[in-house]
């Protein structure tokens, strides 16, 4: 017969294991402080710690990101302005970005100073953005002069629900072809 073991983790090993599970996860995803404390929560809430109170956790996951914060692990600020740098790169439009950030629980202080710096770099950032997307999904000027018209409402479609309004929308889609492509061979 295996004798059972009452053993109680205390509060040193249980922060200790929480910064572990917390390292690893920052070396494999790169997280906001957001992500973190959700995944450090939904990881202590599936495991049975008998001797510490569900709601003593988020007490003990704010420590942990706190510390992790002021030891520089873990840095919305470098989060945002990464993640927005390489949203730009796939043509993402700023709305889009804002909102990625933001359902990536960044604070607003921070999307802010990453949008103004989004616009201080290329002013016409989503008109850029936009001639990605109709490239990558080949709508609007990189279409056949022939279906163009055909498709113009299709296209506006697709940049909208793509993040971008209808004034930069309209700008791209009156394009002429050998604009286009002088364009495209810029970016």
């Amino acid at each position: 017969m295996i004798p059972i073991k009452n053993k109680k983790k205390s509060l040193e090993v249980t922060v200790d294991e929480m910064r572990n599970f917390a390292f690893n996860y920052i070396e494999k995803f790169a997280p906001s402080k957001q992500q973190l404390k959700t995944y450090l929560l939904k990881k202590y809430l599936k495991s049975k710690i008998p001797s510490i109170k569900k709601s003593n956790i988020t007490d003990l996951i704010d420590i942990v990101t706190e510390d992790l914060k002021k030891s520089k692990f873990i840095n919305d600020k470098f989060y945002s302005e990464s993640k927005a740098k390489s949203l730009i790169q796939r043509g993402s439009s700023i709305n889009k970005i804002r909102n990625y950030l933001f359902n990536k629980g960044v604070g607003e202080k921070y999307i802010r100073n990453t949008i103004e710096k989004i616009h201080t770099n290329n002013e016409d950032q989503d008109f850029f953005s936009a001639i990605k997307i109709c490239k990558k999904k080949r709508i609007g000027p990189s279409r056949d002069e022939a279906n163009r018209p055909l498709f113009y409402k299709k296209d506006i479609g697709v940049l909208a629900r793509s993040g971008f309004d209808f004034e930069v929308s309209r700008r791209v889609m009156e394009l002429e072809k050998d604009e286009y492509l002088k364009i495209i061979n810029l970016l």
